[in-house]
């Protein structure tokens, strides 16, 4: 219940030494704005990771041939593994726990020699023999047009899909890009898409500057026969492509005549694994934040709970006189704890306030200033702002409990001889 009276006297306690309230109340408000902008920091971290991720499916690994480090089977070391069409078959039908597997064959690349051109306009840019199930795994805005289908694949369709910045360079502005040719390496593909990469950061310049054609056409119109340049290759949602990896990389060396622990012949990178990586550091970083955290609204707690004592010892004569007219050690230790309890709480609210303007100007400068790499969005979810109350509030008690005890030990007669 609202007593008026005892909320005056909280008042009139904390304003008697207002420096001294203020030096108290500062450790605590300092405590929760470290914990506060500590997880809303690795929170921007980890956010703007997850956005150098976004267009790509996580669960992912890609995998290329290299150079035998083992002689066998007659063989000597130092023979190139070279990816056939056949492998796209024995992946499927050996490795049941592949959602997607993408072949790929590539050509010339970003800022290379010329070889794409149209009419007298000419550039140099990379071509990708792809599956249609490539989309799925590296994500692309198609702004017009269409994707690579199975028609394309199975007709060896001369189709082509350009980044924008392929169709800035190739075309005038305000030109229809759909239907037109452009010529690689001498032979013409009819453009059936322009697609935009939305990621802004890394590669994206790149990928921009990239012609996805079907597979089976590169194969056709660049002679490369069956060969495969290298492999995309991604596990359904409830299987860790990293848990699937000793097993295609032990059919591919099955598959090539490779030595069972030559471990160099066949490269991958696996992207899920990356992915965890960056996961445990954030989760370790967050960790950290509460710890720290926690230590200093630690610290501004015996900073309270020192102060509290002190008040004690000042108002001996008050207590001694309220025990004497009747008040109960309860009205007393009550009193208190609600002091401390005050003191911690409005410092505490304003150390969150003062961590939410400051992430604010954090995010504004971001907006105003653009991106930054790795860091985007610095924000704490309102479940940590909860937890931090909470124990803001059980701190608050525990400040106060020591110097409530100590002042309903004291006898009346003993607290009113104290000058």
């Amino acid at each position: 219940m609202f007593n008026r009276d005892r909320w005056n006297e909280i008042l009139e306690a904390l304003n008697a030494n207002r420096l001294r309230t203020f030096l108290t109340a500062f450790g605590v408000f300092w405590g929760i704005t470290i914990l506060v902008l500590l997880l809303a920091l690795t929170n921007g971290l980890r956010t703007g990771v997850a956005v150098d991720f976004a267009n790509q499916a996580t669960n992912t690994m890609f995998m290329w041939g290299q150079s035998t480090s083992m002689a066998y089977k007659g063989m000597n070391k130092g023979r190139r593994v070279q990816f056939k069409t056949d492998d796209i078959d024995a992946l499927k039908n050996n490795i049941p726990g592949l959602k997607y597997v993408s072949p790929r064959l590539q050509l010339g690349g970003y800022r290379g020699a010329n070889n794409v051109t149209r009419k007298e306009k000419t550039g140099a840019f990379q071509v990708n023999g792809d599956y249609p199930e490539f989309i799925n795994q590296q994500y692309m805005d198609i702004i017009k047009g269409r994707w690579i289908s199975y028609s394309d694949i199975d007709n060896k369709m001369k189709s082509a899909v350009i980044g924008v910045d392929v169709e800035k360079t190739l075309f005038d502005l305000g030109e229809e890009p759909i239907g037109s040719y452009i010529k690689i390496n001498g032979v013409n593909f009819k453009v059936i898409g322009v697609f935009n990469n939305p990621n802004t950061k890394g590669d994206s310049e790149e990928q921009a500057n990239t012609i996805f054609i079907p597979f089976t056409s590169f194969a056709k119109a660049f002679n490369t026969a069956d060969n495969v340049g290298w492999f995309t290759l991604t596990a359904h949602d409830d299987i860790s492509i990293t848990e699937l990896k000793p097993d295609i990389l032990a059919l591919m060396r099955s598959q090539h005549k490779v030595h069972p622990d030559d471990m160099r012949a066949v490269g991958n990178f696996d992207l899920a694994e990356r992915f965890a990586q960056f996961s445990g550091l954030f989760n370790i970083l967050k960790i950290v934040g509460y710890f720290v955290g926690i230590l200093v609204l630690f610290s501004g707690g015996i900073g309270i709970s020192n102060i509290m004592l002190i008040v004690v010892k000042e108002r001996t004569n008050e207590i001694g006189v309220r025990r004497a007219l009747g008040a109960t050690p309860w009205m007393i230790k009550k009193q208190i704890l609600q002091e401390s309890l005050v003191l911690t709480l409005i410092s505490g609210l304003a150390g969150i306030a003062f961590s939410a303007l400051v992430m604010w100007l954090m995010n504004y400068a971001l907006d105003m200033n653009g991106p930054v790499d790795n860091f985007k969005n610095p924000t704490v979810n309102i479940t940590v702002i909860i937890i931090a109350l909470i124990f803001l509030t059980v701190a608050g008690l525990f400040a106060g409990l020591i110097p409530a005890s100590r002042a309903t030990t004291m006898k009346p007669v003993d607290a009113l001889r104290t000058e």
